[in-house]
Order: structure tokens, then sequence, then C-alpha cells
């Protein structure tokens, strides 16, 4: 068994860290499920990698429902963990949270917010993920910035297939 990657602090940010981070990354899609549906899938830990195709495991390290204070940890491609903590949750409205913690020690701080407005046909969630970084990869940004930017535009088209699937029987009835 591999040993666990040695975690970084990262700078606890507040959730407005979001609107005012050097690097912020915003999309949005429209989904054909009700916000509650949304929630659902977003406090099921087998979801995640479902739709988010660079997230390998997310575990749940706190009790659920999940609720402001919730902790998980996410271990995504490359080796690259997180310690994440819930800053908001407001289910069918919004959720957002921040890394307490990566593998990465270049990661300086890093928070995402998910924005959820109802629509005559489900919900339009908006999602800006927010980050800084330190030493040489602070360099890379502009360049990787835009490439991450179109790998969540593919994320966001995932998770409208997956809801699409994973909701197809409760509309149907």
């Amino acid at each position: 068994m591999s040993q666990p990657p040695t975690m970084h602090p990262c700078e606890r940010v507040g959730i407005d860290y979001v609107d005012t981070a050097p690097h912020r990354y915003a999309n949005s899609v429209d989904l054909a499920i009700t916000p509650d549906q949304l929630f659902e899938v977003f406090a099921d830990a087998d979801a995640w990698p479902r739709w988010a195709k660079v997230i390998r495991h997310v575990e749940w390290t706190s009790p659920l429902p999940p609720g402001v204070g919730s902790t998980r940890v996410v271990s995504m491609l490359g080796g690259l963990e997180g310690a994440e903590e819930f800053l908001l949750w407001e289910p069918g409205r919004r959720m957002g949270f921040r890394f307490n913690e990566a593998s990465e020690r270049s990661i300086r701080a890093f928070a995402e917010r998910y924005d959820v407005e109802p629509t005559a046909h489900g919900c339009r969630l908006t999602w800006t993920l927010a980050l800084d970084v330190t030493g040489p990869g602070k360099h890379f940004m502009p360049v990787s910035g835009l490439v991450s930017n179109l790998s969540f535009r593919w994320f966001l088209r995932n998770l409208r297939r997956y809801t699409d699937q994973r909701f197809a029987t409760a509309r149907s009835s």
C-alpha cells in the first residue's frame, strides 16, 4: 500500500476569496434537474469522479449530511490531494469550500463556489474556482489557466450528461 502524501498548509481564505483571487475561472451550465437534485449529486462522494474526470476519489471526513464546517479529502490525477473544508452549504442555492491543506506545496490558496439558480427547465450552475500559487508554477498560470478553464467547461458538460442519466427515470415517471 502506498504512503499518503505529505500535506502542506494552505491559506485559510474565506468564501469571498472566490471573488478576489489572482486566478479565477467561472463557468456555467444549464441542468435539467432541480436544485435539490444537484445538491444530492454534490453530497454523493461517488458522483464526483463520474463528471469531474480529474477527481479519482472523494472521502467525507466528517459526519453526513454535509454542512458548513464539513470536511473531505479529494484525490486527483497526478497524485494531488486536497483537504477541504466547506464554508457554504445552502442546499438548492450555493456551496463553497477551500483547501486547508494540499499535497502540492505550490498551492498557496484554493477555493471553489457553486451558485445555483432555478430555471424554467431545471437550474443553472455557475462554478467558480479560485487559486493562487507560488514558485515556478506562478509563471505558467496564464497558459495553464487557459487549459484548465477548458477542462472546467468539459467537466460541466460531463455533469450535464451525468445528471441527465442519473435523473432520467425521475423525469419520465
